[in-house]
């Protein structure tokens, strides 16, 4: 049974791509931060359907938290590795340029970008050992096409973009490979707010996305059949691209 650590796997899409890595029979590592409740909620979910799992938590803006949490979990388990990662933690704070505090620009970017930096470079040693390993990085239509009030979380996906391609060059015959997938409107809290009725005529299928639907993608880019996939950027959108 191989290992996946789902970041952000408490809610939204992180939770439905944890049950579906777990149907699939991976023993998965719901990652989270403060929301116990929702991770263990997550996990009786997976074991009531079979599955196996446990919780695992750390500060993804904290290195020292990131390789503290993760070197146990090592140590813990000395015959086995973590061989599918997917980087789905991040958070939001919109503004505009004009208006956004320092700590609103750093905080995103810690979170976001240097979130995925640490708990990459934790993982990537062994499967580079193992010789073999998937990397699946969440992104967003922001990091595409940016978004005004989100010059921190473009930049911030942005950047996880560009290193998704660099890693995948680097990593590639190693047999792991390395992309990034980026959702559009996929109903979760993030977007609860947004007026869905006005939003889906800009969008050709004419409706938001659900997290089922960006889990089975992670799900086919975790597997053997998405071995001569890597470096891509891969839309789930409902062909919203303007």
């Amino acid at each position: 049974m191989k290992n996946a650590l789902v970041t952000g796997g408490s809610g939204g899409i992180g939770k439905a791509v944890c049950l579906q890595l777990a149907r699939s029979s991976f023993h998965v590592l719901i990652h989270y931060n403060s929301n116990k409740k929702s991770a263990d909620e997550v996990l009786s979910l997976i074991e009531s359907e079979g599955g196996k799992g446990e919780t695992i938590r750390f500060d993804v803006s904290s290195k020292k938290a990131i390789e503290s949490a993760l070197g146990k979990w090592k140590n813990d388990n000395n015959d086995n590795h973590i061989s599918v990662l997917v980087n789905n933690a991040g958070i939001s704070k919109d503004n505009l340029m004009i208006w956004m505090e320092e700590g609103e620009w750093n905080s995103v970017i810690n979170t976001n970008l240097n979130g995925f930096f640490h708990v990459t470079k934790s993982l990537l040693k062994d499967m580079i050992i193992n010789k073999w390993g998937r990397i699946i990085n969440i992104v967003s239509l922001s990091g595409l096409k940016g978004l005004p009030g989100q010059t921190n979380y473009s930049a911030a996906k942005a950047g996880i973009i560009g290193a998704s391609k660099a890693l995948a060059q680097e990593v590639g015959k190693k047999k792991i490979t390395v992309n990034a997938i980026a959702p559009g409107y996929i109903k979760t809290e993030m977007i609860k707010n947004l007026d869905e009725k006005q939003l889906k005529t800009l969008i050709p299928v004419n409706r938001f996305g659900n997290t089922e639907e960006v889990a089975h993608l992670v799900d086919f880019l975790a597997g053997d059949n998405s071995s001569y996939i890597t470096g891509e950027v891969i839309n789930i959108n409902g062909g919203l691209y303007t």
